[in-house]
């Protein structure tokens, strides 16, 4: 068997990062409503800004909601969303695709 992890396919990638994109933006929106605005244009442009692109980055790194850890053992982190460590890579890997530094 390849030692190597298996990737998911680039479609499955996109809808993840739609997800969670979208769940991102409406955060902002409630609290920076002109960020929000810079960054669902260049969303919608196909091309976050570099400033956008830093803050989901941070965002979605903070919002791991699967930490794998069970109740016993550590935090839960509540969100509208259910964001996993692979969500978290899956964005981050998206975002340096798009030649962004994270």
């Amino acid at each position: 068997m390849d030692s190597e992890k298996q990737q998911p396919a680039p479609s499955e990638d996109r809808r993840t990062v739609e997800r969670l994109v979208a769940a991102w933006l409406e955060e902002t929106e409630r609290h920076d409503r002109a960020a929000a605005r810079e960054a669902r244009s260049g969303w919608e442009r196909g091309s976050l800004p570099a400033g956008s692109a830093q803050d989901l980055a941070h965002w979605v790194t903070a919002r791991v909601t699967d930490t794998a850890f069970n109740e016993d053992e550590g935090p839960r982190v509540e969100g509208p969303v259910r964001i996993t460590p692979a969500d978290k890579e899956t964005v981050h890997r998206w975002l340096a695709d798009q030649g962004h530094r994270i």
